[in-house]
């Protein structure tokens, strides 16, 4: 997994084909990292009918608004919710470097996100593994095209989250620790063509501080 990291990391920071120093100092801040800080995961799978011509999970009383959640639920039998985080952890280490040396701050924000980002893709092979059989939709998150961030609350009390992984949600809808994730991923019986992958489907794109760096995702 430390490749991948690597490369994410440096997708994070606009640097994809960085100098060597560059590389050399994100691998080294991603090794630690990988060394020290985990990402941990809860998910659950849960049947998907359809309410109002909504994606509705009934033994989660959640409704999953939006055209984006009908387009890429649609043929599902099932939807797993889930949150990864890298936990408290890496927001002390986040507060510690931005008070001595903001170059790597940076570098371990991209780090984290390339690290959570890891942490969800472990999740889709376990939920992949429990489930033979299936197929897995691309996994989306409020704030991602029409699903909204309002949610947010929902998932966490749905997953237990703050008990299970220390997760809470401000007033604004904004997750804490920072690098927390949360996804719907949807389950059917047969392939799914629909993908959504870039920064046109994000509901933050407008104001969005990666794209601001050069940092935007087309596929």
């Amino acid at each position: 997994m430390t490749d991948f990291l690597l490369e994410e990391a440096l997708r994070y920071l606009g640097a994809a084909r960085a100098d060597e120093a560059t590389r050399r100092a994100v691998a080294e801040t991603a090794q630690t990292l990988r060394g020290t800080i985990s990402p941990r995961f809860v998910y659950r799978v849960f049947d998907l009918e359809k309410k109002g011509g909504a994606p509705f999970l009934p033994d989660a009383g959640l409704t999953l608004p939006g055209k984006l959640a009908r387009r890429m639920l649609e043929g599902c039998g099932k939807a797993a919710l889930l949150i990864c985080t890298l936990g408290a952890g890496f927001d002390a280490r986040m507060r510690h470097m931005q008070a001595r040396d903001m170059a790597g701050a940076v570098i371990l924000d991209a780090c984290g996100s390339a690290w959570v980002e890891a942490g969800c893709r472990e999740a889709e092979k376990a939920i992949a593994a429990r489930h033979p059989g299936w197929f897995l939709t691309d996994r989306f998150s409020p704030g991602y095209g029409d699903l909204p961030l309002t949610l947010q609350p929902d998932w966490l009390r749905i997953l237990d989250a703050e008990k299970r992984l220390g997760v809470q949600a401000a007033e604004s809808c904004q997750l804490i620790p920072a690098k927390t994730v949360t996804a719907v991923i949807g389950l059917s019986r047969q392939p799914q063509p629909a993908r959504i992958r870039g920064c046109a489907y994000c509901a933050l794109k407008n104001t969005c501080t990666a794209r601001e760096r050069g940092i935007c995702r087309a596929t």
